[in-house]
């Protein structure tokens, strides 16, 4: 009887041990970022522009914008994601202050279609982790304006209503980034938006999804419509290597956008198109899981990575493999999704001592030189979304509930 509950005692010893395990590997990536979190706020400016974009040179300083800047929901958004894993009373308060200064996008007309990063990042993740009405009537009111670029000849929102490069501008311009966007559209109606916002998102999902892929499934960057009669002109890229290539962050946009999709809607196309655009690119990684800025680029190997791709298609992953019914698949989804983040938690890909960033080797528009293998906040956002997400999933619970 001894030797029996001393095997019981060894054997719940080994299941604690290994569920142990499981939240170490986890929380290290997760202290280390709340960590790098503390040493950029200890050197934010008190006055405007203090929101951190990008490391701007090799001395590890952040290059700062104002809440006009299309990123600038995602510092916001990391302070709350590590709120979420804290508790910090502290870190709650930054996550307040730099949410609130982007008040300004729910009253001004739209300038580009970049409000679903800019608010529902910031303000979306403030009402979830605090249930503050104040925040949630500053969702409702960007998707309000986030609708106000639907063009219903076309069936999508308009990103660029400006004149940028080869988009044969005053014409209808889509790109495949407005796809993350749409996560704002469903939100607000469902949450006490008009409904029609719901059918602005379904539209525009549908109508990226016939136009802008090419047989393979890989995506132009950007897809440009006669604004009066809706017909496809052509697919061009901005910022890949070139207008066939497959452009790795744009191809992640589609894999996140989709899966999201099938979040809100529950329509199996939506569910069929996300594994499409995520098998093609997959198939096509490097052994490390962590792409070239394009895919296409002839100067593999020695063409510059984007880790953000990794970042985003990581916590889509995630996602998608609590939705794919064959079993085999879905967990080939969360592996490919854990090895993708286990290496942007190496050594190679985390920023350390080097900077205050979360990860490095990003690459924001490879075309322009600019922001070439660099870190940015886009990429820490969907790295610390991420982990948050895996955390989740390792302690059974769901991705949508708080920690």
């Amino acid at each position: 009887m001894m030797r029996l509950s001393l095997m019981a005692v060894l054997f719940m010893g080994i299941i604690f041990f290994e569920s142990c395990s499981k939240n170490i590997r986890t929380d290290e990536p997760l202290d280390y970022s709340v960590s790098q979190l503390k040493k950029t706020l200890s050197h934010i400016p008190a006055d405007t522009p203090n929101i951190p974009r990008n490391i701007k040179d090799s001395l590890g300083n952040w290059r700062y914008v104002d809440y006009k800047d299309w990123t600038s929901g995602f510092w916001a958004g990391e302070l709350w994601y590590a709120y979420e894993f804290t508790k910090d009373e502290n870190i709650k308060q930054q996550a307040q202050r730099f949410t609130e200064q982007l008040y300004p996008l729910s009253v001004s007309p739209a300038f580009d279609h970049d409000l679903g990063f800019q608010v529902f990042n910031s303000y979306g993740n403030a009402y979830r982790l605090t249930g503050n009405e104040a925040y949630k009537k500053v969702i409702l009111n960007t998707a309000d304006t986030l609708a106000t670029l639907f063009n219903p000849r076309v069936g999508t929102i308009l990103s660029w209503p400006r004149l940028v490069p080869n988009m044969e501008w005053p014409q209808h311009n889509t790109i495949i980034d407005n796809m993350i966007n749409l996560e704002l559209l469903f939100w607000a109606a469902q949450n006490g938006g008009d409904h029609n916002l719901y059918d602005i998102a379904v539209k525009h999902a549908e109508t990226t999804m016939k136009n802008h892929f090419r047989p393979d499934y890989t995506s132009y960057h950007a897809v440009v419509y006669d604004k009066d009669t809706g017909k496809k002109i052509k697919g061009v890229t901005h910022q890949g290597y070139a207008d066939d290539s497959m452009w790795a962050r744009g191809q992640s946009w589609a894999i996140y956008g989709y899966t999201m999709c099938y979040r809100f809607t529950k329509d199996p196309k939506f569910l069929d198109f996300a594994q499409k655009v995520s098998d093609v690119y997959l198939a096509r990684l490097p052994e490390d899981k962590i792409p070239y800025w394009d895919f296409d680029d002839p100067a593999i190997p020695n063409a510059p990575r984007d880790a953000s791709a990794a970042a985003v298609t990581a916590s889509a992953l995630l996602e998608l493999s609590t939705f794919v019914k064959d079993k085999e698949k879905a967990q080939n989804y969360r592996k490919e999704a854990e090895a993708m983040l286990a290496e942007l938690s190496s050594a190679e890909y985390q920023s350390r001592a080097k900077n205050s960033a979360l990860i490095m080797h990003v690459t924001g528009h490879k075309p322009n030189n600019s922001e070439v293998d660099t870190s940015i906040n886009y990429g820490d956002y969907y790295y610390l979304e991420a982990l948050i997400r895996e955390r989740k999933l390792q302690e059974g619970r769901s991705i949508y509930e708080n920690l």
